[in-house]
């Protein structure tokens, strides 16, 4: 009796090691995924395969889909580094700054491009970049995409912000809150990201001064990328083939289905942020924007140089590793 007791004690023993096994969030069955993205136009595709189930039907029914959304590109590659997301859409500027800085990030794929926007409060007195001198403008984060965009046009304007020794003030915000920034004369200028571009001109009357396709890197810079980490795509390939596989039919589904698409946008962004866009701002920011999973690296390195120039890299980048194309060939 007592044999029996201990053989039942170790089959039982290692059947638990077994179902262990079986709970891993990247390998077996019953894993979850966690993909990461903004609730902005240039992040569309996340969108999309989060509601037509693009993940789902690449990862399968033993995998749970599970999606995150952020604000801005640190707190995004925070969850990354800490593997609370396993990949996501991020602008290029946080993937870049943190793989800097020894970060395991990888870009697998790009997102989209342009969206970034450039514009004056109404009563501001601003109607050219010739009246920008101390003025005060507001982007997402220092160092995000669209600050190095935007400072790097600056520069080539002979104007620069107050941290590198010129006189504009700058200041950081969520873009949903921009409205509210301009309605109390908070700020002068607006670097936004669509579809809140759309919505600053619709609300607000404000008027545009620097469109996507004239700003740094508007027309080449990829505005969103796929990111995911080195060990995942050590671990796994297969798994980040699936994903990027995912994101690739949402992408084909964007350019195949506008309308729909379009429709998808406003309903997650009020989902997320509380706010509904209404058709009119959603068709404005679309034509600012192009979808695409190809990644231009020529324009990211170039992107990466320009960052350093305005020091927010403290040395001189080289990218070529930062991006592993094997996933979009």
């Amino acid at each position: 009796m007592k044999k029996i007791f201990v053989l039942m004690t170790v089959l039982f023993t290692f059947l638990g090691i077994l179902a262990g096994c079986g709970t891993s969030s990247t390998s077996g069955a019953n894993e979850k995924i966690v993909i990461g993205y903004f609730p902005n136009i240039n992040h569309v595709p996340a969108m999309v395969a989060k509601e037509k189930g693009f993940y789902q039907d690449q990862l399968g029914d033993g995998t749970t889909i599970e999606y995150k959304t952020f604000p801005d590109g640190a707190s995004f590659m925070t969850a990354l580094k800490t593997g609370e997301i396993h990949a996501g859409l991020v602008g290029p500027g946080p993937a870049m700054n943190n793989y800097s800085t020894g970060a395991d990030v990888k870009i697998i794929g790009g997102g989209s491009t342009g969206g970034t926007v450039v514009l004056a409060r109404a009563d501001s007195g601003i109607n050219s970049v010739e009246d920008f001198g101390g003025k005060s403008f507001i982007t997402p984060r220092v160092g995000c995409t669209h600050d190095v965009q935007v400072e790097t046009f600056l520069q080539d304007h002979g104007i620069s912000s107050e941290r590198i020794g010129g006189t504009m003030k700058h200041v950081t915000g969520n873009p949903a809150q921009y409205v509210a920034m301009f309605e109390t004369g908070k700020v002068d200028i607006a670097v936004a990201p669509e579809p809140w571009a759309a919505v600053l001109e619709q609300e607000t009357g404000a008027k545009v001064i620097i469109n996507a396709d004239e700003i740094s890197f508007g027309e080449t810079l990829p505005a969103s990328v796929l990111v995911s980490s080195g060990e995942l795509i050590n671990e796994n390939p297969e798994l980040v083939q699936k994903i990027v596989n995912a994101h690739k039919d949402a992408t084909a589904f964007i350019e195949e289905n506008p309308d729909e698409a379009k429709q998808i946008t406003i309903q997650d962004v009020k989902e997320v942020t509380g706010q509904e866009l209404s058709k009119e701002v959603v068709d404005s920011a679309w034509e600012r924007i192009g979808f695409t999973y190809k990644v231009d690296s020529e324009a990211v390195q170039a992107f990466a140089d320009s960052s350093y120039e305005l020091k927010f890299l403290k040395e001189k980048p080289d990218f070529s590793d930062l991006i592993d194309k094997q996933f979009i060939n």
